[in-house]
């Protein structure tokens, strides 16, 4: 389904851009020192989202337009019923999708067979632009379902659906870049949106630091329902990258990750823990 003004294909072009530019940019401003060569894990990291991108093409279209179709028979969602002013449902909208984000975020620690599929997101011991783009393939159609079953609930416009699309993408590319920002416009950012400093501490080894920082775009849903930690009990020089049990060249490695769901710990290996989540500052 084609969205008004072509502004799909202009959301993959800016898309595809931010990614080029934060590649150099973290080249040249690199905010922590990799553990692993670049081409090894960008290798696997862009496997995946070969994999993934097949995953929609097969699965998108279809779930869409019927999602559409059955929400346009049936006339429901929340904006469906309410005729207001057009830029402020884009605007409740945009902040609607962004909270589902969060929850989905947070579901995804907290219940083992979600964990045990994103835990392939974690795995990767640096964190860079493409990180950001590395999930496993069932993590992409669940999501997918997810957004879908979100979208029917809230009804909102086809250009919100884009427009929130887009930023999600260039949200999460940004945050999850190895750039070393200034501390007064990392500062200045955060109080609104996810900074690379505050992403990083969710990438942390620390169970207590990977239960936070779970917002992908807007900061402000941390702050609200107590999941923000400013910065890593180790700091950002010396914080370990990804999960604790994995610390080898595993995770750059493309079939090690498309099977990591699939092992036999995997479903056991939660890391939330309720005590950490009361740590936090």
């Amino acid at each position: 389904m084609n969205g008004p003004f072509g502004l799909e294909q202009y959301g993959l072009f800016i898309s595809a851009a931010l990614f080029c530019v934060l590649l150099g940019l973290e080249a040249v401003f690199p905010r922590k020192i990799r553990v692993l060569p670049r081409a090894t894990r960008w290798r696997t990291n862009i496997l995946l989202i070969v994999v993934d991108s097949l995953a929609l093409r097969m699965m998108g279209p279809v779930v869409a337009l019927a999602a559409a179709g059955w929400a346009a028979q049936k006339g429901i969602g929340i904006f469906h019923q309410i005729n207001g002013n057009f830029w402020l449902e884009l605007v409740c909208a945009l902040i609607l999708l962004d909270l589902a984000i969060y929850v989905q975020h947070v579901l995804t620690h907290k219940i083992a067979l979600l964990w045990a599929i994103h835990k392939v997101h974690h795995a990767d011991r640096d964190i860079d632009v493409t990180t950001a783009l590395r999930f496993h393939p069932v993590e992409i159609i669940l999501s997918m379902l997810y957004k879908v079953a979100i979208v029917i609930a809230i009804g909102p416009s086809i250009l919100a659906v884009i427009l929130f699309a887009l930023l999600l993408n260039l949200c999460a590319m940004f945050n999850h870049s190895n750039l070393n920002l200034p501390q007064w416009m990392d500062a200045l950012l955060r109080g609104i949106l996810v900074t690379p400093d505050m992403h990083r501490v969710h990438h942390s080894t620390v169970p207590g630091e990977t239960n936070s920082n779970y917002g992908s775009t807007i900061s402000l849903w941390d702050k609200i329902f107590g999941t923000y930690r400013a910065q890593p009990a180790a700091g950002h020089d010396d914080v370990l990258i990804g999960l604790e049990e994995y610390q080898s060249d595993n995770p750059a490695k493309l079939w090690w990750s498309l099977i990591l769901p699939f092992r036999r710990s995997a479903s056991t290996e939660n890391v939330t823990s309720d005590n950490d989540l009361t740590n936090m500052k």
